[in-house]
């Protein structure tokens, strides 16, 4: 069987791979790395580590109820992509400045994760206008 013909059709957000797979690596960060941070990064990198990784599937759950506009989710999507940049940095600033208290190979994965959520969210966005009803 072809790829297509394995896909599952899309009938909520929760069917979007992104979505699934941003909400699992957002789980990671809090529980994971936001807690590994010093105290005084509480209410700055840890906060902001909170805030934009949970923003990614949430903007893309938000978005997607907008899915008939196609600039209605362009604009969610684009906000998700945003977060999760930001997400990017803020993970490498909790590697490059606290390698000692926060598992690196676990930042690295994530920031790989990351990467790959800005991509597919891109070619989500770009591709969403030319999907059909499922």
């Amino acid at each position: 069987m072809s790829d297509k013909q394995n896909k599952k059709p899309i009938r909520s957000f929760k069917d979007l791979e992104v979505y699934q797979n941003s909400y699992e690596a957002s789980l990671n960060v809090i529980k994971k790395i936001v807690p590994k941070l010093p105290k005084e990064e509480q209410f700055d990198l840890a906060s902001q580590l909170r805030r934009s990784s949970k923003a990614v599937p949430r903007l893309i759950a938000e978005g997607y109820s907008k899915r008939h506009q196609v600039k209605g989710f362009q604009r969610y999507l684009d906000d998700a992509l945003a977060e999760s940049n930001e997400t990017i940095v803020s993970l490498n600033h909790a590697k490059d400045l606290y390698e000692n208290t926060v598992d690196l190979n676990l930042t690295k994965e994530l920031i790989d994760c990351y990467d790959i959520f800005s991509k597919q969210i891109y070619n989500l966005a770009r591709s969403w206008k030319n999907f059909t009803a499922r």
